[in-house]
């Protein structure tokens, strides 16, 4: 089973809509890989192994629209700034862009030579990062519908890509077990971080952009300084093989889920779990609600669950 990126979650109940909000979303027919929320928080947006995309409304959990077009698994969805797009992408090799709320495909960008795993707006929306199998980092125009650059490739598989939150720099974390710093202005590769012992799985930038968070098959967390590439520290062991990390809307929460179901919230100053849960399905992917209070995943048993995760 590939990566994929943010967590699965534990439900204290598993009734579909709790007084404060749903705590599941029911539809697909396939496991959930990936999962984004809009930027105003009122959209879900989900990637199913049922070659789909939903939407889903927050505030009452029912499902929105169904996004048809991939002709294989989707395995990643993304928003772009303002919330008036949606990227997804898949086993086609493509990279699918959608119109919000009217769920209308805009634009289809080839040029892929396998899944694409991984897709991410740059913060000002213009552009696309995407990783893949065919282990290369490429920029898209995305409104011009063609790419901008191959900016290189890892000896592995692409399984994560995510741009810093000034938009300076974009990560990738490969089965090669590597990290890979960016230069979008100069779109070239900035630095190689070393230290993963077995395949990088995901990676997101902390909220100051000057430090990278990655996670891998080793079972570790580990936090690179950006400017000189170097390891700062090591958060870990995680309770399995870790497929999801993601940072709270606020950059004071960060949290990872893995393939046997563990999500754990870290403390950022210590480095240790401030609060594990354990689920009884396998989480691919996580983010957090808007408030931080809580964490939404998607799972190998074709849901997405939303669950309160706060340190014990």
């Amino acid at each position: 089973m590939k990566r994929g990126l943010a967590l699965c979650v534990l439900l204290a109940s598993l009734a579909t809509v709790a007084a404060d909000g749903p705590t599941e979303f029911k539809g697909h027919t396939g496991l959930v890989y990936g999962v984004a929320l809009s930027p105003d928080g009122k959209i879900l947006a989900t990637a199913g192994f049922d070659n789909a995309v939903k939407l889903w409304d927050m505030a009452t959990g029912k499902e929105m629209k169904t996004l048809s077009g991939h002709t294989g698994p989707v395995y990643s969805v993304a928003f772009n700034n303002d919330g008036t797009l949606l990227a997804s992408s898949g086993h086609d090799n493509t990279i699918k862009l959608w119109t919000i709320p009217e769920g209308k495909m805009a634009k289809e960008l080839k040029g892929h030579a396998g899944i694409v795993d991984s897709i991410t707006f740059s913060p000002d929306g213009k552009t696309i990062a995407s990783g893949s199998a065919d282990k290369s980092v490429r920029l898209w125009d995305h409104a011009g519908g063609k790419e901008l650059k191959n900016l290189g490739v890892h000896a592995g598989s692409v399984y994560s890509v995510a741009y810093s939150p000034d938009g300076k720099y974009l990560a990738s974390a490969g089965g090669d077990a590597l990290v890979k710093l960016w230069d979008v202005a100069g779109q070239k590769e900035h630095k190689a971080l070393k230290g993963h012992e077995l395949a990088a799985t995901g990676v997101v930038f902390g909220p100051d952009s000057m430090q990278v968070y990655s996670i891998g098959f080793d079972r570790n967390v580990r936090v690179w300084n950006v400017a000189d590439g170097t390891e700062a520290k090591k958060f870990g062991p995680t309770p399995d093989d870790p497929y999801g990390i993601a940072f709270s809307r606020d950059g004071k929460a960060l949290a990872t889920s893995g393939y046997a179901g563990n999500v754990t919230l870290w403390n950022l100053a210590d480095g240790k779990a401030a609060a594990t849960k354990k689920l009884g399905f396998g989480a691919y992917c996580i983010t957090f609600t808007p408030d931080g209070k809580a964490v939404i995943t998607g799972h190998n048993d074709k849901n997405c669950y939303v669950t309160p995760l706060a340190p014990q």
